[in-house]
């Protein structure tokens, strides 16, 4: 039986399934699921806890509604907004980054800023067709603090980045697609079984390969070329090591039960 969990006002809806894949749901339909600073530490404690379940294979997060995220609830900024930006355990984009399990961001409607954040910190993007991906941090002179102006330009290159950031022009799923940005789009009723169907594939993979390809892929982003080839090199060495010695060990409980 799949278990639930959710805020104690059901904003942040987290369903694990017996599969290995778990739901996280942004459920704020009503204000387009902005954000509360409660709802972020909800959804960093969310992440957190699915990367360390041994028995979720893969994330999905999603919005209710008609958006994934509408950025922060503006009524509701100071409180959010003088909160130690530097506290990584209630960060929800810092923890969703150090998530040990992929993670599927399911996007329809709009991801305006942080929502926009928060895709750009999931491993694949599944959108509806119309989503729209928006940065309004210039408009109302916000700076960035979960790493918009960094992971765009690395995604979609420097020039349309700076013209999304600096305009506040929507990127459009379908846009976003040609650019590299959403792995697919489709019609919106199609988009929670899309990205189910992506889970699934990941899911019946062998699990500790899964975590430590994504681990090695996302940290090989973080160095130029020649030390990241390095880095696989060094992974792929150790792995060989670990190989070797149990297949001997193998081969010689074989031997031994033969002459017995």
């Amino acid at each position: 039986m799949a278990s639930h969990q959710s805020s104690p006002e059901n904003l942040i809806l987290v369903n694990r399934e017996p599969s290995g894949i778990a739901f996280v749901t942004i459920n704020r339909p009503k204000s387009l699921n902005s954000l509360t600073r409660p709802m972020i530490i909800d959804l960093a404690k969310a992440f957190k806890a699915l990367s360390q379940d041994e028995s979720v294979r893969v994330i999905i997060l999603s919005g209710s509604g008609r958006a994934f995220c509408s950025g922060v609830d503006l009524t509701a900024a100071e409180d959010v907004f003088k909160g130690d930006v530097k506290d990584m355990e209630t960060d929800t984009v810092v923890q969703m980054e150090r998530c040990r399990k992929p993670i599927i961001g399911a996007i329809n409607g709009f991801a305006v800023t942080a929502g926009f954040e928060m895709a750009l910190a999931c491993d694949i993007i599944v959108a509806a067709k119309g989503a729209k991906f928006v940065d309004t941090h210039a408009r109302f002179g916000i700076f960035p603090t979960w790493g918009l102006s960094q992971k765009l330009s690395r995604i979609i290159g420097a020039n349309k980045a700076r013209e999304v950031s600096l305009t506040a022009t929507p990127l459009t799923a379908e846009l976003g697609e040609r650019l590299g940005f959403v792995n697919h789009v489709v019609e919106e009723g199609e988009l929670l079984k899309k990205a189910r169907e992506v889970a699934e594939a990941i899911a019946k993979n062998n699990q500790d390969l899964v975590l430590r390809y994504k681990a090695v892929i996302n940290d090989g982003l973080k160095l130029d070329l020649g030390h990241a080839l390095a880095l696989e090199k060094n992974i792929c060495s150790d792995d060989f090591d670990h190989l070797t010695q149990l297949l001997i060990m193998l081969f010689s409980r074989k031997t031994c039960m033969k002459r017995v």
